[in-house]
């Protein structure tokens, strides 16, 4: 027989969620009446009432809280679905991964390299035919990836919570601003030494944090940035809270861009005669360190330090039981990532031409972690996906400059919610073992080694021996 109530358990779920809609766009109003009604009039000390906008947001409220509640119930849905799969459909001892991205199949299929040549080639086109704005937040974007990169080697790979990194890329900054104020040394020269100074500051904090993990370090490592950020504030030779103004730009062999050349390249190429053309000189410096950063971090991700650190990452304990040595992979890590911090600060303090210490707050440390786990943490094309996100989106939501951090901050909760893997999840060797002779009377292999698949970051299977 037909149960007779289970015709109504749709619409009793309906009325549910139309019930849970109404009570949290009640709620939502009643915390906004006093902003959403009230208008001070300054000039006439009056309050005026307007209850216009608070249909609208009622409305706006319960039509996202059905929203969200459908979305959340698909994605519970979804992974009991796949457990349900997975018990039922798979054969024991068979671990399947994750599907391959996009972005990892055409990586790794024979597009590969004409897809990098395209890009490649847009983003050297980019400077010449665009308004110089758009060069200068592209500028500040790629300084963004750089930094994130360097984070990720920190935060992600190494599994190390750094909220102070923004003091290094306050050193390398004020490296440059003070020896080319001081000393009279040119760009080329305190690029280097900017990264030096930086990576001395990592190995510096380094040393004293090696014992800590978790809550205790984001602590010791928030300390650290706001401890550099009051000294750079108190010293006399970082002119305090006025900071350095009139930095010299990046030059090329001593020639003046903007004089000849860039009357050729107005002529040639059609470059904005508005245009600065040391701005155009800093973006390729910019994207050049960006390349070498990405190829570098993806040459440590995949050696031997870099399987340090993911098992660092994984677990400490099981790290040090394997015989790594977990001091020098800390080191490593916190010197390494403060290098890229150092360099960027450099080409920063150059592009900017005026550095004080409140640029380096505790926000941007924070700007620069989001980037790293919106995009996903260990992930190369994440966090250069997240850092364009955070940086160029901001810059064209500008018509709607009072609801940018609210519109931020949603999208970081919705990010939280429905993908906290990040935008680009990073990919992981997956071993998929399979019997490769008849089972034995205990259920193993009757003889040989079992086979082993290992999916690499484009999906392509890897075969082994059993042995790894």
């Amino acid at each position: 027989m037909t149960n007779p109530s289970s015709s109504q358990k749709p619409g009793r779920a309906i009325l549910a969620e139309i019930k849970a809609g109404l009570l949290a766009s009640l709620w939502i109003c009643l915390l906004a009446f006093p902003l959403m009604t009230l208008e001070i009039n300054p000039s006439s000390h009056t309050i005026s009432f307007s209850a216009s906008r608070l249909p609208f947001l009622a409305g706006a409220t319960f039509v996202l809280a059905i929203l969200w509640r459908f979305f959340l119930r698909r994605r519970a849905f979804q992974g009991v679905s796949k457990a349900v799969l997975k018990s039922e459909g798979l054969p024991e001892g068979l671990i399947k991964g994750p599907k391959p991205t996009w972005l990892t199949v055409v990586m790794g299929s024979r597009f590969r390299y004409p897809v990098l040549a395209i890009l490649l080639g847009f983003m050297a086109l980019l400077p010449f035919v665009s308004p110089p704005y758009l060069v200068n937040v592209m500028v500040k974007a790629l300084i963004y990836v750089s930094l994130g990169l360097g984070l990720n080697v920190v935060v992600g790979v190494s599994g190390l919570l750094n909220l102070g990194y923004v003091a290094f890329y306050a050193m390398g900054a004020y490296t440059y601003a003070l020896l080319g104020q001081y000393l009279g040394l040119g760009f080329w020269v305190c690029l280097p030494l900017g990264a030096l100074v930086a990576t001395l500051m990592g190995l510096l904090l380094g040393f004293p944090v090696i014992r800590l993990s978790g809550d205790y370090l984001a602590i010791v490592t928030l300390s650290f940035g706001e401890i550099t950020r009051l000294v750079l504030t108190n010293l006399d030779i970082t002119r305090g809270p006025r900071g350095i103004s009139n930095i010299r730009p990046a030059g090329f062999f001593g020639l003046d861009l903007n004089g000849p050349i860039k009357d050729f390249l107005v002529a040639n190429l059609g470059v904005d005669k508005d245009m600065d053309i040391n701005k155009i000189l800093t973006y390729f410096i910019i994207l050049g360190l960006v390349i070498l950063t990405i190829i570098c971090v993806f040459r440590l991700e995949n050696s031997r330090l870099g399987r340090a650190w993911l098992a660092m990452r994984e677990d400490e304990v099981a790290c040090q039981a394997m015989g790594i040595n977990k001091t020098r992979a800390k080191l490593t890590a916190f010197a390494l990532g403060s290098t890229w911090a150092g360099l960027a600060g450099v080409v920063f303090a150059s592009h900017l031409s005026f550095i004080n210490p409140t640029i380096f707050s505790f926000m941007e440390s924070i700007m620069i972690l989001s980037i790293v786990v919106l995009g996903g943490m260990g992930s190369i094309p994440g966090v250069i996906l997240g850092a364009l996100v955070l940086i160029v989106l901001p810059e064209q939501l500008r018509a709607f400059s009072q609801y940018r951090m609210l519109i931020f901050g949603a999208l970081m909760v919705l990010m939280m919610v429905f993908r906290p893997g990040g935008l680009i999840q990073s990919a992981r060797e997956v071993y998929l073992h399979k019997l490769g002779g008849q089972d034995g009377p205990q259920g193993g292999p009757a003889g040989g080694a079992a086979r082993i698949e290992a999916l690499n970051g484009a999906g392509r299977p890897v075969e082994g021996d059993g042995r790894g």
